[in-house]
């Protein structure tokens, strides 16, 4: 990839910072503690996956509306320079009293979005212990000192991450348990002020010094399963015992020269790499970056592909999914012919919307040659709002994203897997690994993975900039969000050609944020970035 860089300091490009450089191992995440976090752990003598568990366990602490062990993780990691790549999906099946005869028993005619209900089994914890059991070379109890004191001691809440929790205040003061741990005083913390989690503290703790295993099926197992039988869920202990990590092998799309890596089903890496093997049949450069013209091939090649990812995506253990069709050279051409230049598509059949959407990602490069990119989330802000009592752990509701409709394959069975929104990426040339990336936001993170490498591969943005540029988002329908920076002039050719643009009041961001490391082939150097839109930074040595 051949990037510019603006050395004169012009700022005439979206970039708000240089991109970070080091020749050693560099670390980019939405927190700069959590970043810190991973830098201590590779000058201790660990590998990215240590450093990748370690900032997920600090981001618990300090970004706790997006992530922590009552989530689940998906991740990518790439050792000996890329020559092997595996995946991990840490993410967690329904409960086995979990049914679509039951729901609908209780009145139900779609899956709850909050509550005990829309909780499946938390998966991100044997997913952190599991990767550093092969591929680690520190323990499970070295990388969470981090997390425990910043849980124990305080951390000042940062301005991101106050403005996300300010807006589930409502839903953490409706349970006793949610309001006691994360709104002291009565309200969510301030910029500034100091945060506290005794009982998360506690908590890893216990998990630092009795394994994972504490959790599955120990005294934190069983106080998570009283407190959901209190509480009117169907999460048991014996779901926790017998959940178990499953190691994958990726999915892969040739773009432009480049392998593009996804996790299979039941993620949603499959729709980013639709995407693009749509978006591979045009000249994008020839259009202009963010050019009208662009972003109209951009949307509806989004279209599509989430049609097919609301149509298909599930656990592949009980539906077949068609990963071979819908990623091979003849049905991009199919689907290309549907694309007009001259007006928007009818919006395809209504499916899943993933509008609300908390998640941290992070990427590593260590010394060695390994790579982690890595994704843990609670789902939407503070997961199902429930908070296990004096645990300080906020479960999941992952299960929302299930199906009532026993013609879908998504829809809810116990032990499934639902379909999943967190995907991370990596990027490969020649066997080597180039870039660990990925973009945080629900339906966001497949559409913010095309324009991020876009970005690179075919407008030459170098890493900052791509991670900093303007994006947009496919909402519902012909509903279009275009983020300010954007020229106003493509947004009015965009509506012209049947866009709906969203002229919405937007005080929640509604495009993501990414990170990514790189590493340059020419000379080893490492380059880091950082989204502008989050709290966080790149940092290497």
């Amino acid at each position: 990839m051949q990037f510019r860089f603006n050395q004169k300091r012009e700022w005439s490009s979206a970039a708000q910072r240089s991109v970070s450089m080091a020749c050693g191992a560099m670390v980019a995440s939405s927190q700069p503690l959590a970043s810190l976090s991973g830098c201590r752990v590779l000058a201790a003598g660990g590998n990215a996956v240590d450093a990748a568990v370690a900032m997920a366990a600090t981001l618990s602490a300090v970004e706790p509306y997006s992530v922590g062990i009552g989530g689940d993780t998906f991740a990518l990691f790439a050792f000996d320079h890329g020559r092997r790549v595996v995946g991990m999906n840490g993410s967690g099946r329904a409960p086995r009293k979990a049914t679509l005869e039951g729901l609908r028993a209780g009145g139900h005619t779609r899956m709850p979005q909050v509550g005990m209900l829309s909780v499946t089994v938390p998966g991100a914890l044997k997913a952190w212990s599991d990767a550093l059991a092969r591929y680690g070379r520190l323990t499970l109890g070295d990388v969470l000192q981090d997390a425990i004191r910043y849980a124990e001691e305080g951390v000042p809440v940062t301005e991101v991450i106050a403005g996300e929790w300010r807006e589930a205040t409502a839903l953490l003061a409706a349970h006793e348990s949610s309001a006691r741990t994360f709104l002291p005083a009565g309200q969510a913390p301030r910029p500034g002020r100091v945060f506290k989690n005794p009982g998360l503290a506690a908590s890893l703790r216990k998990i630092a010094a009795g394994g994972a295993q504490v959790f599955y099926g120990g005294e934190i197992g069983r106080a998570i399963a009283a407190f959901s039988k209190q509480n009117g869920g169907l999460l048991g202990l014996q779901d926790l015992a017998d959940h178990s990590t499953t190691w994958v092998d990726p999915i892969a799309l040739d773009y432009r020269g480049y392998t593009v890596c996804e996790l299979p089903p039941n993620g949603q890496g499959i729709t980013a790499l639709e995407i693009l093997n749509i978006l591979q049949g045009y000249e994008l450069a020839a259009l202009g970056h963010n050019s009208a013209e662009y972003l109209h091939l951009l949307v509806e090649a989004i279209k599509i592909a989430f049609s097919n990812r609301d149509r298909f995506v599930t656990d592949p253990h009980f539906a077949s999914v068609p990963v071979d069709r819908v990623l091979s050279a003849g049905y991009a051409e199919r689907c290309r012919r549907e694309i007009r230049a001259d007006a928007a598509m009818a919006p395809p059949p209504a499916g899943f919307a993933f509008d609300a959407s908390e998640t941290v990602y992070l990427a590593v490069m260590d010394a060695d040659g390994n790579a982690a990119s890595f994704v843990s989330s609670i789902f939407t802000p503070f997961g199902s709002g429930m908070v296990v009592t004096d645990t300080g752990i906020a479960l999941q509701n992952r299960a929302s994203a299930f199906s009532l409709d026993p013609a879908h394959p998504n829809h809810l069975a116990p032990g499934k897997r639902p379909l999943h929104t967190i995907i991370p990426g990596l990027l490969l040339k020649d066997a080597a690994c180039l870039m660990a990336f990925g973009v945080m936001g629900g339906d966001m993170q497949p559409q913010g993975h095309v324009q991020l490498l876009c970005n690179l591969i075919d407008f030459g943005l170098n890493p900052q900039e791509a991670v900093d540029a303007p994006r947009v988002r496919r909402l519902e329908g012909r509903t279009v969000y275009c983020e300010d920076g954007i020229d106003p002039a493509a947004v009015e050719k965009l509506e012209r050609l049947g866009h709906a643009i969203d002229r919405s009041p937007t005080p929640v961001n509604k495009v993501g944020g990414a990170q990514l490391v790189y590493r340059n082939p020419l000379d080893g150097v490492l380059w880091g970035a950082s989204d502008r839109r989050k709290d966080g930074c790149a940092i290497g040595f």
